[in-house]
């Protein structure tokens, strides 16, 4: 740690860089860069990331020698700007910004127009010779130090200034004349009397110390702290505080302010994108309290600033290699620039940008692979409106973040999280969204704003969640305390359904049917190269020849778990499995067999097929006898008739099958050593349907799969009944197959014995769903009960079910990996959990050796990526 806390930028004197990012935050580090660029930046100084550290750690005390660092950051900073902070005369007014390491967009706090009181105000009039902009800015500043600094609640200032609009019958705050700023200035801090009990600060520096500290606290706040949650940022980062010069959009028609990115971050396509609004501040824009222009009417409006503006574009882009979110200010025709970072963007963007980057020259291929984030890449997959189906279009707003959604109208952030619990999917309608509904946003399946624009809040965090939004939609008004909307005309009332379109701002009527997109050259291009990189293959979980298809299309690599339980689940099929479970009598559950095998044969020949001479592991069944049957009484009456037995007899039967911990009974290869006729059925359709294909000169590479082994007695057991069947079959069918018998390692005890088991079996595949369980003690349809309190307080970083727990299971995964290759050279290992689908996984797997990993087919482009960008940062075993 430093002892220096504060590092000033621009006017000639920067101290820091890009590189510092880790210390002087994302904003804070990138305005030293473009003062080092000689870009106009507003000069200021930034407290460093460990002044905040230091901040939390000593319960809320700033370092000691802080402050006189900042008393003489601002004297430098007076000299430079020639005013003087608090100053009568020549009034320095600052901004107080916050700016982590990790972009965060709108999730802490910003102060505008510090160091405004009575005396300064009347400098500014004079100085500017605008009565009405200094007022302006000092009801902002009330209205923003009130709500960020004060924990006044933002509407109330905002029901006061709504107040005294419809009062003066005008609709926008431009509209307000310097008397009426009098009057709202007067009751806001009224406002702020009545809620703190202490009058409105008044002094410039007790001001700066108080909006510091609001800064740095804003790190813990609840949206802050879900953000980083939802985007694994680590909570000991913290936030530096950047206090820059002011800059006015807001000093009339010659001066606005915007936000921009430097292509699109919806599309990524190579063209300058952005917003901004004449006579506003920069809080305007984001907050979506204004509908904004487009950026191409700045050209109109401003020309000599649009031209300078885009040659800084194209230098920050070219300086950076990668796109640029950027806000600007126009103080009289002179631009400033106020922020860059490189820019949120959806995931079909990130494909788009780092592949033409590459092609324009600017990033290398592995560059390419690591710019686009895996966790992300499902999002191209998003539905999207079915073009054949009849739509009513209720209103047409701006499309914020592409693909469709449909759900249940919402009003509530806190309304959406209820319904989520339930499953039930939900649009979450708002006037404009701010930070506070980040937890019910991120459970939305679409967003609907009646503010805002293209770069609103609603609009920025609707993409970096790949969720799609429309915003901006004028016409509609949000009545949230009435529990309705309306929409020309349509009252849309809670919990009606509708459908959004972010990709064409459509919105409408109910619930209208979706279509899976298709696949763009650029994300084609993208796996190329990442296929290229990567060392690890990816396979897919697949039950049936649909599944199989689809893992194919998205580059699977074979199937690495196809569960025939799921086989059994129609009509036709659990009747009969049912029958083989239930009946006592021998002869009835071996014709319920003889019927099942055809129907397993087929599954598995159409799958092979699918397949076409990729590798294809298939599970034999594994879960519980009693998944298979009913529990209801009007069930168990049907099955009873079906059976021709008395339903009190099947009911018995029933109960007497129950465990009292199924998941730890009679189920896996436990099946198979009890009821051996079931494998023994299994295993002949597996090999008759691999033999049939090879007669017609087909490849087919069969993996036989036994689980839930926990000795290897248990193993050699099965698997001695397994090659009896498979030989018998491919004597009689007098053709050559290779197959290959292997077992999942989702116990502990086969993971600590892996050497032994290994002896016997031609693979692993580790069941680390299973594994997580067991070996944490955990059940993972329980655990949902408590495990987000875990998350919440600290005591596990990861949901373990979500990504592997490294340090636990991936130790067993570890000692059976080192343990079975040590006993079988030829051990082939892979993962089918569901953390096969985990990039943070699929990178420890890949340092592990492991040979494949697999995953739902849909998941596949994110393992397939996740692996290349495993391979490029980490070398290989």
């Amino acid at each position: 740690m430093t002892n220096k806390y504060v590092y000033f930028f621009g006017a000639n004197q920067t101290e820091g860089k890009a590189e510092m990012r880790e210390l002087l935050g994302g904003k804070g580090a990138n305005l030293a860069e473009m003062a080092n660029l000689g870009i106009n930046v507003p000069p200021g100084f930034t407290l460093t990331t460990e002044a905040c550290t230091y901040y939390f750690q000593k319960k809320q005390k700033l370092p000691t020698s802080l402050w006189n660092e900042v008393l003489d950051n601002l004297k430098t900073l007076e000299k430079a700007m020639g005013k003087e902070f608090g100053g009568a005369d020549e009034p320095l007014l600052v901004s107080v910004r916050s700016g982590s390491r990790a972009s965060m967009p709108g999730m802490m706090d910003t102060v505008l127009n510090l160091g405004l009181n009575p005396d300064t105000l009347e400098g500014l009039a004079g100085k500017t010779g605008d009565g009405r902009f200094a007022y302006d800015c000092y009801r902002r500043f009330i209205s923003m130090f009130g709500n960020v600094v004060l924990g006044i609640e933002g509407e109330h200032f905002e029901k006061i200034l709504h107040r005294k609009k419809t009062k003066q019958k005008v609709e926008f705050d431009t509209e307000l004349g310097v008397g009426d700023l009098k009057v709202v200035i007067k009751d806001f801090k009224a406002l702020v009397k009545r809620k703190t009990g202490k009058p409105f600060p008044d002094q410039p520096m007790d001001q700066l110390k108080l909006a510091v500290e609001a800064v740095f606290s804003s790190w813990n706040t609840d949206r802050a702290v879900t953000y980083r949650r939802l985007n694994r940022i680590p909570d000991d980062w913290g936030t530096a505080v950047n206090v820059q010069s002011m800059v006015y959009g807001n000093m009339g028609p010659t001066s606005a302010t915007g936000v921009a990115f430097t292509r699109n971050p919806a599309t990524g396509e190579n063209k300058f994108y952005g917003e901004y609004m004449i006579n506003a501040q920069g809080e305007d824009v984001v907050a979506g309290i204004r509908t904004p222009n487009p950026i191409e009417q700045l050209e109109k409006d401003m020309p000599e600033v649009f031209e300078t503006l885009t040659g800084i574009y194209k230098t920050l882009e070219s300086h950076y290699k990668d796109m640029q979110d950027i806000e600007f200010t126009v103080q009289e025709n002179q631009l400033y620039m106020l922020q860059t970072r490189s820019g949120k963007r959806t995931a079909a963007a990130a494909i788009r940008v780092a592949v033409d980057m590459v092609n324009e020259g600017l990033i290398s291929k592995r560059e390419a692979i690591l710019r686009v984030p895996a966790t992300q890449v499902d999002q191209i997959f998003h539905p999207m409106v079915d073009p054949k189906a009849n739509v009513k279009v209720l209103g047409k707003g701006l499309g914020a973040s592409p693909g469709a959604a449909t759900g249940k109208v919402v009003f509530t952030p806190e309304h959406a999280m209820e319904l989520s619990k339930k499953k039930e999917r939900v649009i979450l309608v708002r006037m404009e969204t701010s930070p506070e509904d980040i937890h019910g946003m991120s459970v939305a399946q679409g967003i609907l704003t009646a503010k805002g624009g293209m770069t609103s809040h609603a609009a920025v965090v609707a993409r970096a969640m790949g969720k799609p939004c429309v915003s901006g939609l004028g016409e509609l008004l949000v009545e949230p305390r009435k529990k309705r909307a309306t929409l020309n005309g349509v009252v849309l009332k809670e919990l009606d359904p509708i459908t959004l379109d972010g990709t064409t701002g459509q919105v409408m009527q109910g619930q209208v049917p979706l279509t899976q997109p298709r696949v763009t050259s650029y994300f084609r291009q993208l796996m190329v190269w990442a296929d290229k990189m990567r060392r690890l293959n990816v396979r897919a979980n697949a039950d049936t020849p649909h599944d199989a298809l689809v893992a194919r299309e998205f580059g699977a690599q074979g199937i690495g778990l196809c569960r025939t339980e799921h086989m059994f689940f129609n009509e036709e099929r659990i009747l009969l499995v049912r029958k083989m479970i239930i009946s006592d009598k021998p002869k009835v559950r071996e014709e319920a067999i003889k019927k099942l095998l055809p129907i397993q044969r087929s599954d598995f020949l159409q799958i092979f097929k699918v397949m076409n001479g990729l590798p294809v592991t298939i599970r034999l069944l594994d879960p519980p006898l009693h998944e298979f049957l009913p529990g209801a009484p009007a069930e168990i009456k049907i099955l009873a008739k079906q059976m021709r037995v008395p339903a009190t007899q099947l009911t018995q039967k029933i109960d007497s099958m129950k465990e009292q911990n199924p998941m730890l009974g009679l189920r896996g290869c436990r099946l198979g050593i009890v009821f051996p006729e079931i494998y023994e059925m299994q295993v002949r359709a597996i090999i008759e349907a691999a033999c049939k294909l090879v007669k017609k000169g087909n490849k087919v590479l069969p993996e036989i799969m036994v689980p839930l082994v926990s000795h290897v007695n248990e193993f050699k057991f099965v698997r001695s009944r397994i090659d009896a069947v498979a030989e018998e079959v491919i004597g009689k069918s007098d053709v050559k197959l290779d197959y290959k018998v292997g077992t999942m390692i989702e116990l502990p005890r086969a993971a600590v014995t892996a050497d032994e088991i290994a002896l016997e079996a031609d693979f692993f595949s580790f069941g680390t769903n299973d594994l997580t369980q067991t070996a944490l003690g955990l059940s993972r349809d329980d655990a949902g009960a408590f495990l987000s309190r875990y998350l919440e307080n600290g005591v596990l970083m990861e949901d373990p079910f979500v990504s592997v727990d490294q340090k636990g299971v991936g130790a067993l995964v570890a000692m059976a990996i080192e343990k079975g290759r040590a006993a079988n050279k030829k051990l082939h290992l892979g993962i089918c959990g569901e953390h096969g689908g985990d990039p943070a996984s699929i990178e420890f797997f890949h340092q592990l050796g492991l040979d494949y990993v697999s995953c739902s087919p849909y998941r596949v482009p994110t393992a397939l990526l996740s692996a290349a960008q495993a391979a490029v940062q980490i070398p290989a075993p």
